[in-house]
This record gives C-alpha cells, structure tokens and sequence, in this order.
C-alpha cells in the first residue's frame, strides 16, 4: 500500500468513527422496547407462546453449565489442597484406584446429556406450529441491508409492501415466510419466536405471536456483509382494531399535494430516487428499496438505524455512506434548496 492509498485508508477510518460517534449519541429509541425490556434480553423476557418454551429451555441448559462450573471449581479446589500422607509422601497407590468415580461420573453425564436432547427435541415440536391456524400471512425478504415485508392477500388490490417494520394482531399466530434475494440472513425476533435461516432461492418459514402489545426487536443473526449489525427490524403488536386501522391506511397510495415545494420535491425524487424506491400511486416503481408509500408511519428508517425524523431522515439521504458503509443507497450530494424541497415531498408520506 502506497502513502496516497494510507492516507486515504485512515481518513476514511477516521471520518467512519466520528460518524459512529455521533449516531452513539443520537436518540435514536431502539435501546429499549416500549416495555422498558431491553429489545435483545430473551433470556429473562419471552412474550410469545413459539418464544417461551425456549426461554425455559435456555434456563435449564444455564443451569446445568452453572452445576457444572461449580461441581469441577470444587474438584480442582479438592485436588490442589488435598496432600499426601506424611508417612510416605512418595507412594504411589493401586493403578485402578478412583476409577469408581469416573464410571459414576460418566454414567451421570451420560444419563443428563440423553435427558437434554430428549427434552430439546419436545421443545422442537412444541414450537413448530402454532395450535391454531395462522390469522395473517406475510413474506419477509431480507436485501442487503435491510426488509422487505409483503401483506398477502387473495385480493390484489388489498395486498401492500412495506419495509423493516412489521405490524401484527395481539393475540393470534401470524406465519411468515421468508426469503432472501442477495445472500443468507436469519431472521430472529427473540422474544416472540427463535431464529430461522434465510436462504437463496429456498423458501422457509415460521410463525410468531405476541400476547401483548408492543414494539419487539428484531435482528439478522447470519453475518451477511459488512453493515450485518444494522440489519435491524421492529414487530409492532397492537389491538385487531389498530392493526385493522394500520392495515387499511397501509393499503392506500400515496396522498396527492399541489404545494410548489411538495411538487418540486417530487420531481427531484422522481428523478433521482425512482430506479429503487416505490411510492404507490406514483410513476416511482422500483424494487431494490424499500417502498416509501407511508414512509412517515414507521418509527425508524435505515433498517433501525435511526428513528424517523425530519433531521434523521436528511442525514441519511445525504450522508448514507458515511453511516452504513457499503449499503446500496447512495449518499446524495443536494443544495440546500433540494433538500428543504425533498424534506417538503416525503413529509407527505404518512
């Protein structure tokens, strides 16, 4: 590597770290699920009958390693104080004597580790469907780095996309069937369901539900690239009548306005945003992107990153590079006239 190419090398690193420096700093609201659970803590937390079964299961095996850590701390703890008799210090006793401890504690491990798999595999089958027929059924694409949520319906015209953000009934087990359209994701909301690989050209699926209302993370598990770690998802549970409610706004195309800023705004974004993005009820028909119909209706954007405000939303479209570094959106070099426009435009996607 020449001096040009380390020098560009550290500046990048540089710019990088102070850009991840001030997301640390930002409020962005996914610390913490609306509960005041922390959003990844399945071990304590399970809110779901597909996630509590397996939280059991992550007590046993806790328990059994701690047993485990104890039972050899106080074997080592024996053999390092443990002395020889003074009257012969040297003495080697009979080749075969403790060997009774080996076969009792052989026989015992044994017996624990049959026990365990017995007991993973009820797990299994207790969580592989729900007890009751799905009431909602959605696909869930993962892109590099972000989702792609599709609300199926046997009617075309009640059928919508949207991204990162998953709504769904209380009370009821939705199935999700899951895809990938670049390389393997995982998909995994731990504390409604366990996790479930993402494979190219392979379709999977599994079902979750949530017993009470509100916003449960979501997260790859599979490293899939360089920005794995901001592949982040939410699971909003509501009341039938707010998911009912959410659900028919979802379904509408994009609300019309006749401002000069919102129309010049437009433009810009057809112009310039269209070839990736969708927005229903416009000529913006792409599929690489997340569809923006109602982009204001989601808390986050940039798959979690940074919650959903005028601010966020500007410094992601124009700094997009500097904060999730090889994502596919680019950073947008605007006036400050094409911003203030474009901001106009999008505000209107509720």
């Amino acid at each position: 590597m020449n001096d040009y190419e380390s020098r560009f090398s550290y500046c990048h690193a540089v710019k990088y770290a102070l850009f991840s420096m001030v997301l640390a700093f930002m409020p962005v609201n996914t610390a913490l699920a609306e509960n005041g659970v922390a959003p990844l803590n399945y071990f304590l937390h399970s809110y779901g009958p597909a996630a509590t079964p397996t939280m059991y299961l992550g007590w046993v095996f806790a328990a059994l390693l701690a047993a485990v850590f104890v039972i050899i701390a106080l074997l080592l703890a024996g053999a390092i104080f443990r002395k020889r008799s003074a009257e012969d210090p040297h003495a080697i006793g009979r080749e075969d004597e403790g060997m009774r401890w080996i076969y009792i504690g052989t026989g015992v491990s044994t017996c624990i580790l049959f026990a365990l798999a017995i007991y993973t595999l009820v797990t299994l089958n207790v969580i592989a469907k729900p007890i009751r027929a799905p009431a909602l059924m959605l696909t869930v694409t993962g892109y590099d780095w972000w989702w792609k949520i599709d609300y199926e319906d046997d009617d075309p015209k009640h059928h919508f996309v949207t991204a990162n953000e998953i709504h769904i009934p209380v009370g009821v087990p939705v199935l999700v069937k899951l895809k990938s359209a670049d390389v393997i994701h995982a998909f995994w909301v731990p504390m409604l369901a366990g996790k479930t690989q993402m494979i190219p050209g392979l379709t999977n699926q599994q079902w979750l539900q949530a017993d009470a209302e509100g916003v449960y993370r979501g997260q790859c598990t599979q490293y899939c690239g360089v920005q794995h770690a901001h592949m982040g998802l939410e699971v909003v549970a509501q009341s039938a009548a707010e998911f009912r409610e959410w659900q028919d706004a979802q379904r509408k195309t994009a609300a019309s306005a006749s401002a000069i800023d919102i129309n010049a705004g437009k433009k810009l974004f057809l112009d310039r945003c269209a070839g990736c993005h969708t927005i229903r009820g416009t000529e913006a028909v792409g599929a690489h992107a997340p569809d923006l119909t109602h982009l204001k209706s989601r808390r986050l954007i940039a798959a979690g990153l940074l919650t959903n405000t005028p601010d966020h939303l500007v410094k992601w479209i124009t700094h997009a590079q500097d904060l999730k570094p090889g994502a596919r959106m680019p950073s947008m070099e605007l006036t400050a006239t094409e911003i203030s426009a474009l901001s106009a435009f999008l505000s209107t996607l509720n």
